[in-house]
Formats: C-alpha cells, structure tokens, sequence
C-alpha cells in the first residue's frame, strides 16, 4: 500500500501523509476491549514515517464525524487532494459501506479516492489478524514474512528472581514498554537485541507459561537494569518444558545459547 500511495502522490506531484490514530478505536467504541498490538504507539509512527509524513490523530474526538466531515477536515486542515483508502476500510459515524460511496463523497469534498489493492505474500492474505495468529503459534518466520520485517517489542530490564545467575546463565527480564503489545507464545526463541551499552547482538530469549520474558545475551556482561531493550524476533528453538535435574537443564540451556547463535 505503501508503493502504491509513493507512486501516487510522485503522479500528481504530491506529498505523502500517512493518517493513523493515537489510540485503537475498538478501545474507544467499546470500553472493554483489549487490544493485541504489533506495535506501540510510539513504534507504529517511526515504522511509517519511514514511507512519508505521519499524522495521528485523536479517534475519540473524531469518532462521531460522518465520512463527509472528516474527508472535509482532511481537506481544509491538512490540504489533502487525494485519499488512498485501504481496500476493506471504512471510516465514518454514517458506516459507508461501499468503495463508490466513498469516491461520491470526496467528489463533494475536493478529494479522489482511491482504494488500495489487497497484498498477500505467497498463498497468505496479509492482514493483522494472520500476523497475530502467527505469533500466537510461535510461527515467527511466517509472522516475519508477512511483516517484511522482524517482528519486535521494546521494554524496560526490571529486577526478577535472579535463578539463571545461580546456574550460570545470567538473564534479563523485560517489562514490555507497552501492556497491549502482543507477546508470542511461551517458548525459546532465537532474538537480537539493542540497548544502550551494544549494537544489535544475537541473544536467546525465554517466554514462560506466565507471559514471563527473559534474555540470556550470551556476548555481554554488565548491569542492565531500568534500561531500555529492543528485541527482534529471529526464529522458534523449542516449546517451554520442564527437567529433571539442573545438569540437564544447563545442558538444554547451552544447547539453546548454541541454536539462538547460529545464522
């Protein structure tokens, strides 16, 4: 959608804008719905800037505006000549249902709209929904397909109960920066991750039963407390199981450390 929305706006000697909301708007329509982001807020608006200028607005203060008022809002506040709209969107308090309702509109307002055409990655529909079910199924080659990127989260090291120091295999917990952000199923995963003291640095990643996240960073030793963590999803090592012994949990862990290494 992207490419399509850059090779418009060169067309027509245009700049892009690309129009998002602060907040989810099921959060707004429906007091107790709890999102499952790929990204937060603050993530969403540095990936799209990448493709041109980015403008979030409040829904909730928008939300009763029909599709009229808004595509008029866009026009008069923000010089908008041309809307892109994604192939199964809709937008406005009247629920316009059909892509020539939209196009009749924006001939009212000054504004032609266009409607994307849908993307899909091999036999996959791209979509949200696919990507979080990916995630959901520990398939981060197939979520990382989908995305055209490594699927990633960013949180703070916060203190935990300090048992992979006692074995040998110091680890750092992660507190998501954002609670809504989606976190893959309990398991292994091979990762990179980005603080202050280091670029990114591959690392073996943990998920238990309990939404726990811990990372053993094989290459770094140091105190990492209360600093900021990225973390790229690379692939899935294994499901989350218990041991018998601390000998043959050590022996899996290096097995691990060993897996989340390699290229």
């Amino acid at each position: 959608m992207f490419k399509q929305l850059d090779k418009i706006a060169a067309e027509r000697g245009l700049e892009p804008l690309i129009v998002t909301f602060e907040e989810h708007p099921r959060t707004v329509l429906q007091s107790d719905y709890i999102p499952q982001l790929l990204s937060s807020s603050d993530e969403r608006k540095a990936l799209l800037s990448a493709f041109g200028e980015v403008l979030m607005l409040p829904f909730r203060e928008l939300q009763p505006m029909t599709a009229a008022e808004f595509m008029q809002r866009l026009h008069d506040d923000y010089q908008v000549e041309v809307l892109l709209m994604g192939y199964d969107h809709q937008f406005g308090s009247d629920r316009l249902k059909h892509p020539q309702d939209y196009r009749r509109v924006g001939e009212q307002t000054g504004i032609e709209v266009l409607t994307s055409k849908e993307f899909s990655e091999g036999e996959w529909h791209v979509s949200s929904t696919e990507i979080r079910a990916a995630l959901e199924n520990s398939n981060i080659a197939l979520a990382n397909d989908l995305l055209g990127r490594p699927y990633a989260i960013r949180g703070t090291v916060v203190h935990g109960k300090g048992v992979g120091r006692t074995i040998g295999f110091p680890t750092a917990n992660i507190q998501p920066d954002d609670r809504h952000v989606i976190i893959p199923k309990a398991g292994v995963y091979a990762v990179e991750v980005r603080a202050y003291a280091f670029t990114w640095t591959p690392a073996m990643l943990n998920i238990d039963t309990n939404g726990t996240i811990e990372v053993h960073i094989p290459s770094f030793q140091g105190d990492l407390y209360g600093q900021p963590l990225d973390v790229r999803f690379k692939r899935f090592i294994r499901e989350e199981k218990q041991f018998d012994s601390l000998d043959e949990l050590r022996e899996q862990i290096k097995a691990d450390i060993d897996n989340s290494l390699r290229q």
